[in-house]
């Protein structure tokens, strides 16, 4: 189901760009926040039943790189974040969310546990805190600050080379993402 939210989502940003309709926007956005509570539903309840699988791991983390990885990115994209240099920083979070997943999935079985079989702490933000720039995204929608209107408009770096300074937002949630000195302690 996270899966199912996290694609639902993408396909909210795409019909916002082909309608211009704001319920498109915002059933992007609201889709986001369930794949949040069904990724967490799964994990609490293969602990519960005490039944977990490296297939299970691997259709967990392939739904978390959607629902938290390319639905934001598509959001951003959603929203105004268009330009060539936009796409590469969306696309540079979504490699980062990439490599985060494959780092975790990688070195779990590494890394101590407790009794429930939980680790103690996250290498890297996880990736659903993204749905910290989907936060952000949807109190600017709110107050009108999308498309054209993004905060701090669009800066030339180089001729032909504009971007959206919000967008940098995306790149500073990757690079924690990917952070091998950044250690959160799970809940």
């Amino acid at each position: 189901m996270n899966g199912v939210c996290g694609i639902m989502s993408v396909f909210g940003s795409m019909r916002y760009l082909l309608s211009s309709d704001i319920s498109d926007l915002y059933s992007a956005m609201g889709f986001m926040p369930f794949g949040l509570f069904f990724d967490f539903m799964d994990g609490r309840v293969a602990r519960w039943r005490n039944n977990s699988s490296l297939l299970g791991q691997e259709l967990d983390s392939l739904a978390d790189l959607i629902s938290f990885g390319v639905a934001p990115a598509s959001l951003g994209f959603a929203v105004g974040m268009r330009t060539y240099l936009d796409t590469v920083v969306l696309t540079y979070f979504v490699c980062c969310g990439i490599a985060r997943l494959a780092r975790f999935n990688a070195t779990v079985a590494l890394q101590p546990k407790d009794v429930t079989g939980k680790i103690s702490f996250f290498e890297g933000t996880p990736i659903p805190t993204s749905l910290s720039l989907v936060a952000i995204i949807a109190y600017l929608v709110m107050n009108n600050q999308y498309l054209d209107a993004l905060p701090g408009q669009i800066i030339q770096l180089a001729p032909t080379w504009d971007m959206h300074p919000l967008v940098l937002i995306y790149a500073l949630s990757g690079t924690l993402m990917v952070s091998k000195t950044l250690r959160i302690p799970k809940p």
